[in-house]
């Protein structure tokens, strides 16, 4: 359990914060770049780490990512005019580059623009997302070229759709492996809609689970001992501060993940990314049905999910006796409802952990670690580019066999090969 102010710490990243601190020394997935459509579209408000911007896309193509508001007056930039390589405020004309320098002032007779300026963050657009670094700019780590972002478009996808809640539980609730077979269970053999009872991870017992503490987070591993005295192992990866890689379905070499990019203190954006590299992604892979993150469960111009706590996530009391454990109609959308039923910040004074939640308590851990590390001027785990090649991966290893010489050798780079 954490006491208010430890998890106080955790949970606020707002400016000037000391885990707010920890996250801006990361690219943060921002925007889908098909939201910024074409130069000169019109712009987009983005909430993240608690400050409100606007983005958009300059006549030359390139993406800017601005403080909201007009330094003259207050007026939000998301009422203006993006044209000729600059946002131009509708309320008395002045115009901002990307780089936040003014560059016109229409409403001044002696114009002092070279004294202006806006607050802006530097924006990357890689493998179909733009990515934002809000922190100092001589501490900007590589680019995120996570394995997903390192394939070509038709063998990855993303998405992405708010959930109310705090970040860290979101994140909390992904990472925890133990909850999958149970949460995510589907009633009938076969089923699409969750995990099948012959599966490995429903017939195996409850999981054991190991951590390995790596420099860029952990790997960590779920092993499901089953009735042939085999075990089932899944290994997973924790990329700091908010990135979890976890296996594709059997027989497809690849990963599915998320990151969980807090927006303020009491909402965050799941991001959802799926790549291959034994086949091209089918348009049934990009719906994401199954999943609850495509156009069918989230509005795809607010990236809300049609179902939330107000309508009671759509809970089926039907299907919950006869379809799934849940009576919730897709997996993502299952996790949404369980961490955003906690509040939107869960007291962990109540919380009473156990083995199966080692790797969250080692996620704690090592956040902890990370503010302690930035408060001493020194970078946080992740922010190097060691992560570029790690994978998850799973399978199934016979009785007598060491599942460490079998599974961790695969957990890098074995799509690259």
């Amino acid at each position: 359990m954490l006491n208010d102010a430890d998890s106080a710490l955790l949970t606020q990243t707002g400016p000037g914060t000391p885990m707010g601190d920890v996250m801006r020394r990361y690219w943060l997935p921002t925007l889908l770049s098909t939201e910024l459509s074409e130069p000169d579209s019109p712009p987009v408000r983005v909430k993240l780490l608690g400050e409100r911007l606007v983005a958009f896309r300059n006549t030359s193509g390139h993406v800017g990512m601005l403080e909201e508001f007009c330094p003259h007056r207050g007026v939000s930039l998301w009422l203006g005019r993006n044209e000729e390589n600059g946002l131009r405020c509708v309320f008395h004309g002045w115009k901002f580059d990307i780089d936040g320098n003014c560059v016109d002032q229409m409403g001044e007779r002696n114009p002092f623009k070279d004294k202006v300026h806006v607050v802006n963050y530097p924006a990357v657009e890689l493998a179909g997302v733009v990515w934002t670094y809000m922190g100092p700019r001589e501490l900007q780590p590589p680019l995120p070229n996570f394995a997903w972002t390192q394939v070509d478009e038709a063998y990855r996808h993303a998405t992405k759709v708010v959930q109310e809640c705090n970040w860290l539980q979101a994140l909390e609730g992904g990472i925890d492996t133990a909850h999958a077979p149970i949460l995510h269970r589907a009633l009938k053999p076969n089923s699409t809609r969750g995990i099948p009872p012959n599966s490995e991870t429903v017939r195996g017992r409850a999981p054991d689970l190991e951590v390995d503490v790596t420099d860029y987070g952990y790997r960590y591993f779920g092993l499901y001992h089953q009735p042939d005295d085999s075990t089932f192992v899944r290994a997973y990866q924790y990329i700091m501060p908010f990135t979890q890689a976890r296996p594709a379905e059997q027989g497809i070499l690849g990963n599915h993940g998320h990151f969980w990019v807090p927006m303020d203190d009491h909402e965050c954006m799941v991001w959802n990314w799926v790549f291959s590299v034994s086949r091209e992604l089918t348009e049934e892979d990009r719906l994401e049905e199954g999943r609850g993150n495509g156009p069918s469960h989230v509005d795809q111009t607010t990236f809300r999910s049609y179902a939330n706590e107000r309508n009671g996530w759509f809970i089926n009391r039907d299907d919950q006796k006869h379809e799934t454990f849940t009576g919730i109609d897709g997996i993502n959308t299952q996790d949404r409802a369980t961490q955003e039923s906690m509040g939107v910040i869960v007291d962990r004074k109540r919380e009473h952990l156990g083995p199966a939640d080692k790797a969250i308590i080692e996620a704690r851990r090592l956040l902890f670690d990370a503010v302690k590390t930035v408060r001493d001027g020194g970078s946080p785990l992740g922010a190097g580019d060691s992560y570029y090649l790690a994978q998850a991966f799973q399978g199934k290893v016979p009785e007598g066999e060491d599942w460490r010489e079998v599974i961790v050798p695969q957990t890098i780079a074995a799509w690259a090969k």
